[in-house]
């Protein structure tokens, strides 16, 4: 019997190394089908998902109480599995160089307590190379063991998108390599047990790899040429919502939109392409000039902001500024690795210490991070300026009046708002003589 076969059959247990965003609804899904290991470094998360509580709101607390998924933070339960997935952060370094430890860090844990017989799937996202080069090496240093023979080892790029209740796990055609015939067929089919869309056997590790790095390069690119092109008609006087409207209006046209680019994948994915290249010799050209300038953004908006409140005749130091989310993507708890931190900092540049309303955000993770302390939105009040930065469904509801609450007493033509994510009624705001600006 294969291991697939005693996977389905119960026999095996499948487990998840990393429950975070991603980690946590795979292992819950996979839980519907077979049994499932969940482990986390973190005793805290560990002890909150045993209580039924999901601090990430991917699958909701109802899911958690009610899965069978064994979350644990002892390492020594993983002797259990003969099938692991690792799902770990990838992060970048301060210099944008590729941050591997956590991945390093899980392939120790494995190691140590990997079985004769197992499949090792990692699905974080890296450069081409990643998981032959440095994975499987640390796997057979911890084990003991040789892979090939004693273990299995493949690739399957996470694609599931925080927040996103629409393109899940399930419905997400699922990209799976191995290292052998043998190992690809039966991680295939173990994926085919809860993904409904079906998957793709690429043709390597390396393939699928090098696959989920250009998916989130390619979104950067075109963000960023969105972002340029605001720059662009910002300085012509004309609408770049309005102008994308209207070009959208072809059937090739693709739809993308300005914004700032955060997160744990679009702003990071390039620059472990750009990293391996340069170690081969090839400066990217396309690549790193889309990371320019979505890195840039954050000081551009700021700058917008300063030239808003002059034009009001607000005096810049020390005027009163809102920010209105601070999570990277709208209706996510979310807040590692968020770019709305680079208006935060480039704001007191100018000696303006904003506040920062989120309800949707992490709080303590907030904190942890970045040493922040969010603020409620019934407490902004006798504000110069507001910044729209995150389009969360409960700021799209927001009257014009809730944000004349927000505002000093006075003219319109004295309140500055920032609608980064262009989620308000331009025409509107202008009607009523706000100072509005957006991407």
């Amino acid at each position: 019997m294969s291991l697939y076969e005693k996977i389905k059959n119960r026999e095996e247990k499948i487990s998840l190394v990393g429950l975070g965003y991603v980690g946590m609804p795979i292992a819950v899904s996979f839980a519907k089908k077979v049994n499932v290991i969940g482990f986390d470094i973190s005793e805290e998360k560990v002890e909150l998902y045993k209580k039924g509580i999901d601090p990430t709101k991917e699958v909701g607390d109802d899911a958690i109480k009610s899965t069978t998924v064994e979350f644990t933070a002892d390492e020594s339960k993983l002797k259990e599995a003969k099938f692991h997935i690792v799902v770990v952060p990838t992060p970048v370094n301060v210099d944008h160089t590729p941050d591997l430890r956590p991945v390093e860090s899980a392939s120790r844990t494995v190691g140590r307590n990997l079985t004769k017989g197992s499949i090792v799937v990692f699905e974080s996202t890296v450069y081409p190379g990643v998981t032959e080069e440095i994975c499987i090496p640390i796997l057979e240093r911890e084990s003991g063991m040789k892979c090939g023979e004693d273990f299995k080892v493949g690739y399957s790029p996470e694609r599931i998108n925080p927040g996103d209740k629409v393109h899940r796990l399930e419905t997400i055609v699922k990209v799976v390599s191995g290292m052998d015939e043998e190992s690809l067929d039966i991680i295939a089919k173990v994926y085919e047990l809860v993904v409904d869309a079906g998957v793709h056997r690429a043709e390597s590790i390396k393939v699928a790899e090098a696959a989920k790095v250009i998916e989130n390069s390619q979104r950067d690119i075109n963000i960023a040429f969105m972002n340029e092109l605001s720059i662009i008609f910002n300085k012509m006087g004309i609408d770049t919502k309005a102008v994308l409207k209207a070009a959208g209006t072809k059937w090739n046209f693709l739809n993308f939109f300005p914004g700032l680019v955060g997160g744990h994948c679009i702003g990071v994915d390039p620059y472990y392409l750009t990293y391996k290249a340069e170690q081969l010799g090839y400066h990217s050209q396309i690549i790193l000039s889309g990371r320019r300038i979505n890195d840039d953004m954050g000081k551009y908006v700021v700058e917008n902001l300063i030239k808003n409140l002059i034009k009001a005749d607000v005096p810049v130091k020390d005027a009163k500024v809102a920010i209105l989310g601070f999570t990277f993507k709208e209706n996510c708890p979310d807040t590692r690795n968020t770019r709305v931190i680079d208006i935060v900092n480039e704001l007191k540049e100018y000696g303006i210490t904003p506040m920062i309303a989120d309800p949707e955000a992490d709080a303590e993770e907030a904190k942890h991070e970045y040493g922040i302390d969010f603020d409620s939105v019934e407490d902004i009040k006798e504000m110069d300026a507001i910044v729209v930065a995150v389009g969360h469904d409960q700021f799209l509801r927001f009257t014009q009046e809730d944000f004349n609450k927000m505002f000093k007493e006075g003219s319109y033509e004295s309140k500055v708002l920032l609608d980064i994510k262009g989620i308000l009624d331009r025409k509107e705001y202008e009607a009523a003589g706000y100072k509005y600006w957006r991407l």
